[in-house]
């Protein structure tokens, strides 16, 4: 059974950094978007600049080490494995750089719920606007939860594959893969509702 799991993995595998190729353009949109309509928390824009310069990085080393992994283009296996490592350095600086960014997102989350609290107490917000309010955040909060599990699913993985002699196992590598796939489907499917 193990082997059939393994056996679909390498397609899917393929499959998913082939959809990847499509994202280039978007990435270089989304870059180009952040810095003419900058977060108005300097933190967040920071650590937006940070993870876009870590995905520039990533994204075309992970193509030419795909395209070097396929014979498609010509790499010798020590500058193959070389390409495929930094790349995952990239993405793993991408993933700590966004762990970081959720935790100023909880926090600024926490500060909104402290004020929407005062509003309440001191009548300030009406019924209404509170409950839209609330149901905001709890979104907001599922969210942050949701983004939170992903990311801690590719976390172990980012440094798995930035390791020249990793140890952790092909199960592990399997379970924390699932996990990701299931909360971004999840996500896909909320933002189609």
């Amino acid at each position: 059974m193990a082997l059939k799991v393994k056996n679909l993995a390498t397609p899917i595998s393929d499959f998913r950094i082939l959809l990847r190729y499509s994202g280039l353009l978007p990435m270089f949109q989304w870059i180009l978007y952040s810095e003419s309509n900058p977060s108005p928390n300097t933190s967040l824009q920071f650590l937006t600049r940070l993870q876009n310069i870590a995905n520039v990085c990533y994204y075309p080393l992970e193509h030419i080490y795909w395209l070097g992994a396929h014979e498609v283009i010509t790499l010798s296996k020590e500058t193959l494995n070389k390409i495929g490592i930094w790349s995952c350095r990239f993405w793993a600086a991408y993933v700590v750089l966004y762990f970081i960014q959720l935790w100023e997102e909880k926090r600024l989350w926490d500060h909104k719920v402290k004020n929407l609290k005062k509003a309440k107490a001191s009548n300030s917000i009406s019924l209404k606007d509170f409950n839209d309010q609330k149901i905001a955040l709890k979104e907001e909060k599922k969210t942050l939860l949701i983004n939170t599990i992903i990311n801690s699913a590719y976390f172990p993985l980012t440094i798995h594959w930035s390791l020249e002699n990793s140890k952790f196992p092909d199960v592990g590598v399997g379970f924390c893969g699932t996990i990701a796939a299931l909360a971004q489907i999840y996500t896909a499917w909320k933002a189609t509702k």
